[in-house]
């Protein structure tokens, strides 16, 4: 009887064991098909999972910064739009950057080749130069092997960059000290993609300083998969910054995906910021971009890292701007220009008494310090000029600056590195990321914010791409300010494209005929560039006496019989090329001629004060054929309004060698601190 209880005991054990096993088995697979982990076991183990480390612990980054160093990974929307670099039309660069102007039928490069030499044309400032060849020369830009003729024919770059460390003994430059930390301040980082090597001996120095931490505040790495949001990404650079080249492979992303997940479940990590939501993914008309703008403003702004004086005085002038007094009527203003002229007067007036500018005295020329100032680029290179020579905003102590500069020119960049016929910019993008690297390692300002109070002033077409992946959170004022391509209302700024043909005098052939001298209905002439010209030329090239649409005009000395005809039209056709932004705009306020913008998702310059509709006619492309039947619905009353305003308008798009009030140099300038006021908040 013993036997065989003991025979029956042992079936029992087995059939045990056997379910046992069948329902771990059964588990697995219903992990791995149906739970959003990847493998099965990560789930169950801490790998890919993110972590939370106490600051002050033996595991805080303050402790050890060599060994743990932040970096936040690339921004999702670069992922996708790399290698949108060419436009739709596999053109070559000579044609990408043909001058978009044919004032006499010049088809100038953009170099301008063909405009009058001058010695000034560059920013040529000798207290520059005294200052470049002292010890801010660490960033040189003598890096041989970024140069055209160290680049393989596929515009890929292969060298070991010299950024941010002395060439001779290969040692970094001596990072900041590292700003005091609360004891319960928490660092929650993803640490499934962070891969230093720590053998590097004596080489190099720490890492960049990291900041302090309260315990309202979180450094969150990979928290979004939202494309469209480029500003709530931390976009920490640095000495050990990832590649632009460097591509995460499919288990890559999904482990990221796996910290990703774990990060949403953790109530420690705060949530993340909310982004304008766009409308629609077709046309963005005037209104909704107001409503973007609108929306942007009432969205939590990202905190900084440690507090300033800075920024508090920036808080209280946001408050002053928002209880502004009403202005009736101004001597130097014209109301109906502005969407709110009290709120702008103000927010001046308050630039002009508190705003101060550090710029990075780093890097070399051309690309750094030294801009063009004249042809289609000339926004960039006359704003560097002015503000690099200006006493008022411009502060030597960077820890009184609101604002940061960085000092490139988007045009000597392209016009140095790139490659002829690569169709690629990846070393472009490459140079800028070690010049950030640099000055993050040797500043403590960047990390502090991000670079949410930098900003730049590009006017070239590449510039969105360009500085899309590691300058997202910086304040962009770019003239190529197309909604679809990830220009953010509220922090980027649409820099408006002036197109100098004299630099020794940029107001020259300034002015036009009053509205009863202005014989044309409306005129535009110039190269094909890009499918919209083609079509706008397709219905109206020598259609109707009254539309005087032709391609590129008959050369004339002088460019008078452009010029003439902008100056004779009631209203001045501006069709985009290439790009959404063109230069005409610009050209018909000085010329004083009704700008007509063909150009879906196109930000007209310094959206974020002016109200265009009050003095500019908006077309839909899909609306040229009936472009004439458009213009003779307006009014003549209504057209010599907007005429008149124009004429009004035309002092704030000058370019004086002195700047005067409310001109071109301070609007820009006050676009740029006036969106910054509205992306800051205080640190509690």
């Amino acid at each position: 009887m013993g036997q065989e209880l003991f025979l029956i005991s042992r079936i029992g054990t087995k059939k045990v064991l056997w379910l046992m096993g069948l329902m771990f088995a059964m588990i697995l697979a219903f992990q791995c098909f149906e739970l959003p982990y990847g493998f099965s076991l990560s789930s169950l183990l801490s790998a890919g999972k993110v972590s939370v480390i106490e600051e002050g612990s033996s595991q805080s980054p303050v402790g050890e910064p060599k060994l743990k160093t932040e970096i936040v990974a690339d921004s999702p929307l670069e992922e996708q739009r790399e290698n949108e670099f060419i436009p739709e039309q596999d053109h070559t660069l000579k044609e990408s950057l043909e001058l978009d102007i044919d004032d006499d039928g010049n088809n100038t490069s953009s170099s301008g080749d063909l405009m009058e030499p001058v010695d000034d044309a560059t920013v040529d400032d000798e207290s520059i130069d005294g200052v470049l060849q002292g010890n801010y020369q660490s960033f040189n830009g003598k890096d041989k092997s970024l140069r055209n003729d160290s680049m393989g024919t596929d515009g890929t770059e292969s060298y070991v960059s010299t950024l941010g460390y002395n060439n001779q003994s290969g040692h970094f430059a001596t990072s900041p000290a590292v700003p005091p930390t609360s004891s319960s301040s928490w660092i929650v980082r993803d640490t499934s993609n962070i891969a230093m090597n720590i053998s590097r001996g004596n080489n190099y120095a720490a890492s960049p300083a990291v900041p302090p931490i309260s315990s309202s505040l979180l450094i969150v790495g990979n928290t979004s998969n939202n494309a469209s949001n480029t500003s709530s990404h931390d976009v920490f650079v640095g000495p050990n910054a990832p590649d632009p080249s460097d591509k995460p492979d499919k288990s890559e992303k999904t482990k990221q995906s796996n910290s990703d997940s774990s990060t949403s479940k953790n109530k420690s990590v705060s949530k993340e910021k909310k982004v304008p939501k766009v409308p629609f993914s077709g046309v963005y008309t005037i209104a909704d971009m107001n409503n973007l703008l609108f929306e942007s403003r009432s969205n939590s702004p990202l905190v900084p890292s440690w507090s300033s004086t800075a920024d508090q005085e920036l808080l209280q002038a946001k408050l002053q701007i928002e209880n502004a007094p009403v202005i009736d009527n101004d001597p130097n203003l014209y109301a109906p220009l502005f969407q709110n002229i009290s709120r702008f007067k103000r927010s001046y007036e308050l630039m002009e008494s508190t705003l101060k500018v550090y710029i990075y005295r780093e890097g070399a020329r051309p690309i750094f310090h030294q801009g063009p100032l004249q042809s289609i680029y000339a926004s960039e290179g006359w704003f560097m000029k002015i503000l690099e020579s200006n006493k008022k905003f411009v502060t030597k102590n960077p820890r009184k600056a609101h604002l940061f500069y960085l000092p490139f020119s988007s045009r000597q960049l392209e016009e140095v590195l790139y490659v002829r016929d690569s169709h690629s910019h990846k070393n472009l993008i490459q140079h800028l990321k070690n010049y950030l690297d640099f000055i993050a390692a040797k500043y403590p300002h960047w990390n502090r914010t991000g670079g949410a109070d930098h900003f730049l002033v590009a006017c070239h077409d590449w510039a969105p791409a360009e500085t899309r992946k590691y300058m997202a959170k910086c304040i962009r004022a770019l003239c190529n300010s197309d909604v679809k391509e990830g220009f953010v209302f509220g922090k980027d700024v649409s820099l408006p494209e002036t197109f100098v043909r004299v630099a020794r005098n940029p107001l020259r052939d300034v002015g036009g005929n009053p509205s009863s001298k202005r014989p044309i209905l409306a005129f535009f002439a110039g190269s094909m560039h890009g499918y919209l010209r083609s079509t706008l030329l397709e219905y109206w090239e020598r259609k109707d006496p009254d539309m005087k649409i032709s391609g590129p005009m008959p050369k004339v000395k002088g460019s008078k019989n452009y010029l003439w005809h902008m100056k004779n039209s009631k209203y001045c056709i501006c069709a985009k090329g290439y790009e959404v932004n063109s230069p005409r705009v610009v050209e018909s306020i000085l010329y004083e001629c009704v700008p007509v913008i063909i150009s879906d998702n196109f930000v007209p310059p310094l959206f974020e004060v002016l109200n265009w509709e009050s003095f500019a006619v908006f077309v839909a492309e899909k609306d040229i054929p009936n472009l004439k039947k458009i213009l003779l619905s307006i009014p003549e009353k209504r057209y010599r309004e907007m005429q008149m305003r124009v004429k009004k308008l035309q002092p704030h798009f000058l370019w004086h060698a002195k700047p005067q009030k409310y001109d071109m140099f301070h609007m820009i300038l006050h676009s740029i601190w006036y969106n910054r006021l509205y992306q800051i908040t205080p640190k509690l």
